[in-house]
């Protein structure tokens, strides 16, 4: 999934590699992660985060899309396999100036409106997730349907034209304000890097890879 998703990012937006800063192939808890960062010309920075584990009995996949060149929200794909069961978090999160219409992103969210629905609860960035999060947790059964929501939702996404940023200072505290939050209080997958390899590394992991 991850490589049609940057398919499809590049229909618009062409990528080129940047590395991963040494970070590829890490080994955190049995588990390796492969990473990888791209810049997307004429919309920002693009990472990808895909790890297996225990026997490949679990797969997590991450990408990432931090606009920098248009006015466009935070879009994080997650997608969690483990022991038949699968979990798609899509959250997008509000480091825009001007929003713009989200309309076609609307339209897919209400057609997959019968899945499952995953509820995260109250998290510290609360006041900044936008509506048009969407958030599964199923079985193996639902992994073809939430295979088809992830691809239509990143088209849905990737369609809708950002203004020109007017202020990049402004721009670039909104998404700040973000990353900080996630090294400040942590979170599942913020802790284990934070655990595993410390404050300064995994700082320079969020800040100069992953966002």
């Amino acid at each position: 999934m991850i490589s049609q998703l940057l398919e499809t990012i590049n229909s618009k937006y062409p990528l080129s590699s940047r590395g991963s800063a040494g970070f590829d192939g890490i080994k955190v808890k049995g588990m390796t992660f492969n990473i990888s960062s791209y810049e997307a010309e004429g919309l920002g920075h693009v990472s990808t985060m895909q790890s297996k584990g225990f026997f490949g009995l679990m797969q997590m996949d991450t990408l990432i899309i931090t606009p920098i060149d248009t006015d466009l929200p935070i879009y994080s794909y997650d997608r969690i396999k483990a022991m038949g069961n699968d979990k798609l978090y899509i959250e997008v999160y509000d480091t825009v100036i001007n929003k713009p219409s989200f309309a076609p992103m609307d339209s897919v969210k209400q057609k997959y409106s019968d899945l499952p629905k995953a509820n995260l609860g109250k998290q510290w960035y609360e006041d900044i997730r936008l509506p048009q999060t969407a958030t599964y947790s199923g079985k193996r059964t639902d992994s073809d349907r939430f295979d088809s929501m992830a691809l239509e939702y990143m088209k849905a996404f990737i369609s809708i034209n950002g203004a020109a940023i007017e202020d990049q200072e402004a721009k670039n505290s909104k998404t700040a304000y973000y990353v900080d939050g996630l090294l400040s209080n942590g979170g599942p997958a913020t802790d284990v890097f934070l655990k595993a390899i410390g404050k300064e590394r995994t700082t320079t992991l969020f800040k100069e890879v992953l966002f």
